[in-house]
């Protein structure tokens, strides 16, 4: 099976004749790739070159957001009102950032064509996309304290996503959307399912429509614990979520039992990959039913942190290929 078939299988319910999909969704962290390349690493590989390098499946992340000005400082919002966000505006959704998808899909085309990659589209989601506008604690406040004005902010970016949406689809279908949003953290989510309802449902179920009538899967890239909002996202026709993080308590085995038909990508406690070849395995085998189980992607649960050491990641990488050959017997 090539690459791209062995991940589609696996999302639409079935299992590879082979293995399964062997990914790292997101790049690693820069500090984690300095200490590699101390460690015997080959220097200067981009990501493309490191994945096959660890003969990892391409997973490659072409993206489309609109524009905002640098925030002055972390969480730092660049506007405070509505007389701010019409000053804003005419420079938030540009035609350019749209050309520049279309231009990453021809460039992956052919391959993606071939079956030899698989991409996700990245589009910032409508909890995402707020906050970089009013900075977190604003955000949290916006949807009581500026509720027309978020009201604005979701539907042009909603019109944004969908209008992209529509380029790209002409030139090629990405194996599935991705929307930004780490709308949760380690005790739940941060807003409330009345703001979920009023804010993001209706935006989420026109892009997952326009998704589904093309045969494209949509997945929330959220952090934290993201189990009490799996109910708010199935009704909206997302179909599922990532990266599932351990250290939030996240347990994929009751997600698999409660929400089957439920896709979910990463889930592998990213914690245990520096305690030594046993602590690896034994993580392998707490997500083995899972892996069987099909609509699920395993991946580590966020980008491999630095703690990591070279030899310890191609351990891990080396059992990773011996569990998703299992994982299909």
């Amino acid at each position: 099976m090539t690459v791209r078939e062995r991940f589609l299988t696996v999302l639409n319910g079935k299992l590879p004749d082979d293995r399964l999909p062997m990914i790292e969704w997101a790049p690693w962290w820069d500090a984690t790739i300095k200490r590699w390349e101390g460690e015997g690493f080959p220097q200067g590989l981009n990501f493309e070159q490191s994945l096959q390098y660890f003969g990892l499946d391409e997973l490659h992340c072409i993206g489309c957001s609109p524009h905002t000005p640098p925030a002055p400082g972390h969480g730092i919002g660049v506007m405070a009102n509505e007389e701010d966000y019409d000053r804003l505006k005419k420079d938030t959704y540009p035609d350019i950032a749209i050309e520049w998808l279309i231009n990453a899909a021809k460039n992956y085309k052919s391959r993606h064509d071939n079956g030899e990659i698989i991409i996700r589209i990245w589009l910032d989601g409508v909890f995402w996309f707020p906050r970089r506008l009013f900075g977190i604690e604003p955000h949290l406040y916006a949807f009581y304290d500026y509720p027309e004005l978020m009201g604005r902010i979701t539907q042009d970016l909603c019109d944004f996503n969908l209008k992209a949406l529509k380029e790209l689809f002409k030139i090629i279908k990405p194996d599935f959307v991705g929307y930004a949003e780490d709308m949760s953290y380690n005790h739940g989510p941060m807003l409330s399912e009345d703001c979920f309802n009023k804010f993001m449902l209706p935006h989420y179920i026109t892009l997952n429509d326009f998704c589904h009538e093309n045969g494209v899967k949509t997945l929330v890239d959220s952090d934290g614990d993201v189990t009490v909002m799996l109910p708010w996202f199935i009704k909206s026709g997302i179909d599922g979520v990532y990266p599932l993080e351990r250290q939030a308590n996240v347990d994929i085995a009751k997600i698999r039992r409660d929400y089957p038909e439920f896709i979910m990508l990463g889930g592998y406690d990213k914690m245990v990959m520096n305690k030594g070849e046993d602590a690896i395995r034994a993580e392998f085998e707490r997500i083995l039913p899972v892996m069987q189980s099909s609509r699920y992607i395993p991946s580590v649960d966020h980008q491999t942190p630095p703690g990591v050491s070279f030899e310890q990641y191609k351990t891990y990488v080396k059992i990773f290929e011996e569990y998703c050959i299992k994982a299909v017997l």
